[in-house]
């Protein structure tokens, strides 16, 4: 439980910070001399990758240019960084995405981004991602290079999309534990909202749509809506929609199960 709500707290504080932080502030300066002499997608100065990781990688991201015509680059950098020296190096474009890996802020990740690209994946899309595999909590449990790695493949995933995403592929367990929470908080409105004020009356119906547009936020917008959008598994929708489910029922009940019983005598 402890785990995740640290990874809840990391990715709250990674959205917060996201919109100062999704530029690395470390492009100020030229400094070529860091440069690699050989033609190589990845610099990685902080060690952040070991030596099979790399060539995995470097392979795996020249491949995807070839095959799809965007370009991948990733720099790792703690006390040294060749700064903006890179978008000559590489020739980057408005069909290419910069991926900073700095361990010295808040967050682990940073992106810069192409026109082109932008119009696949919007901005919020990067401080997602930012937020779920940066955030510091992230980092620890699975290390810089899982998150490099990571957040790389839901990039590659997206631009072979004809549509793009607007949010980031996967569903974490924990993000779904928020949206089963949301649904069952949301459903426990529904079901007070529904308990009969007068005589003869089964459900307040009135009392219902009053309260809809919160309960119908929690259970929709927070419930499903960030579960439909990020996986097609139909599990966790079962879930929340049970838990909705459950959580109207209870609160619908509830004045029965406080009615004192009555006395033998």
């Amino acid at each position: 439980m402890f785990k995740s709500c640290s990874w809840v707290m990391g990715w709250v504080l990674a959205v917060v910070l996201g919109w100062g932080l999704w530029v690395s502030p470390a492009f100020a300066y030229d400094n070529p001399d860091l440069l690699p002499s050989q033609p190589t997608p990845i610099i990685d100065l902080n060690r952040s990758l070991t030596d099979v990781q790399e060539m995995a990688l470097a392979q795996e991201l020249e491949q995807f240019e070839q095959e799809h015509g965007w370009k991948l680059r990733v720099v790792t950098q703690y006390d040294r960084t060749p700064g903006k020296a890179v978008k000559d190096f590489w020739g980057l474009d408005d069909r290419s995405v910069l991926l900073v890996a700095d361990p010295r802020g808040g967050n682990l990740l940073s992106f810069n981004v192409g026109d082109a690209v932008y119009q696949k994946m919007p901005r919020l899309f990067w401080i997602e991602l930012q937020a779920r595999f940066g955030n510091m909590f992230y980092v620890r449990e699975h290390g810089e290079d899982q998150a490099i790695i990571q957040a790389l493949r839901s990039v590659e995933t997206c631009l072979v999309r004809e549509e793009g995403c607007k949010v980031v592929p996967g569903l974490p367990q924990e993000q779904w534990l928020l949206t089963l929470i949301t649904s069952l908080v949301g459903g426990v409105i529904c079901g007070f909202a529904a308990q009969p004020r007068r005589q003869g009356q089964v459900i307040a119906w009135q009392w219902v749509l009053i309260f809809s547009p919160l309960w119908g936020m929690l259970f929709i917008s927070f419930g499903l809506g960030p579960v439909l959008s990020r996986t097609s598994d139909w599990l966790p929708v079962v879930r929340n929609v049970a838990g909705f489910a459950i959580g109207a029922l209870v609160a619908y009940l509830s004045p029965i199960f406080g009615e004192p019983f009555p006395s033998k005598t």
